[in-house]
């Protein structure tokens, strides 16, 4: 898969994020469907073969250390976080609002560019940042902004919504691991490899059992493949060689087709406060793309 400058790159990021939108609501689906565990080890074990045969078998020889290294093991934490998370939710309306949570990351990637890359941002990153936070708080609110529910909420489940957290800080470090050590290297196909790998081990040591392969849950497994392969092969792309800022920018649209597309596959209804808090992300972000985009 060969695409040439910036430009093509960055719409290959931009692709990723729409494929990334539908992720959410499938890896749920699946998950009801083969297990937490189970489910998520099909899906990364169906993208590592998909990504083989598009992308070839992974070339470490030109890899450095640090990033074989820190790459595969944020990537891997990331996903298993992911998956496990939206499969542990007690609801298909708890699964739904760990996405959005999950999506603190964009927000934490342009921060840590700051840190970590010597991104230039100007002080109104601070209030974007700010929005982008209270707009997860609103979402896990509920009813009103008030710390008694927000605590209620996250007590009730809070491994899933430890997982959430954890992927948002996982995978901002990702994207900027990648983008200071990756050299060009895309080893999107050996994280999958080694994402499945550890899925397949938690697999063997639970009390879960693979239920028979229909037509029906094997579409869906297909479709949930294709969609993480897919977004992942792109993505990488675009952090490799697009314009990383607006990709983490764009990205912050993604909790709200992410939770459009899971609402109407999973038939979960969602209140008003929610769809508020998934816009009040969004809009966050268009202030920190400001805040960066002025100094460039």
């Amino acid at each position: 898969m060969q695409i040439r400058g910036e430009r093509a790159a960055t719409a290959c990021g931009l692709v990723a994020i729409l494929l990334w939108s539908t992720a959410a609501g499938l890896i749920r689906s699946v998950s009801e469907l083969f297990g937490p565990l189970g489910g998520a080890a099909l899906i990364y074990t169906l993208g590592a073969v998909l990504l083989m045969a598009w992308l070839g078998r992974p070339r470490l020889r030109a890899t450095s250390w640090p990033y074989l290294i820190m790459g595969s093991a944020l990537f891997v934490a990331y996903e298993v976080c992911l998956s496990l998370a939206l499969g542990f939710a007690s609801s298909r309306n708890q699964a739904i609002e760990l996405g959005v949570v999950n999506y603190l990351w964009p927000c934490l990637t342009v921060l840590l560019a700051i840190v970590m890359n010597g991104q230039k941002a100007r002080w109104i990153i601070v209030p974007g940042s700010a929005l982008a936070l209270f707009g997860i708080l609103w979402v896990v609110s509920g009813d009103g902004l008030a710390l008694a529910t927000i605590v209620a909420n996250v007590q009730s489940n809070p491994l899933s919504y430890s997982l959430a957290l954890g992927c948002a800080i996982t995978f901002a470090l990702y994207c900027n691991v990648t983008r200071r050590y990756a050299g060009g290297q895309n080893l999107v196909v050996l994280f999958f490899i080694l994402t499945a790998a550890v899925l397949w081990v938690k697999y063997g040591l639970s009390a879960e059992v693979l239920p028979a392969v229909t037509l029906g849950n094997s579409l869906e497994l297909l479709a949930t493949g294709i969609a993480m392969a897919g977004g992942y092969a792109l993505w990488n792309i675009g952090i490799l060689r697009g314009n990383l800022t607006l990709l983490a920018t764009a990205s912050y649209g993604a909790p709200v087709l992410s939770s459009a597309f899971a609402a109407l596959w999973l038939g979960a209804h969602l209140t008003p406060q929610f769809w508020q808090g998934a816009v009040l992300v969004t809009a966050g972000s268009l202030v920190c793309w400001h805040a960066t985009r002025a100094q460039s």
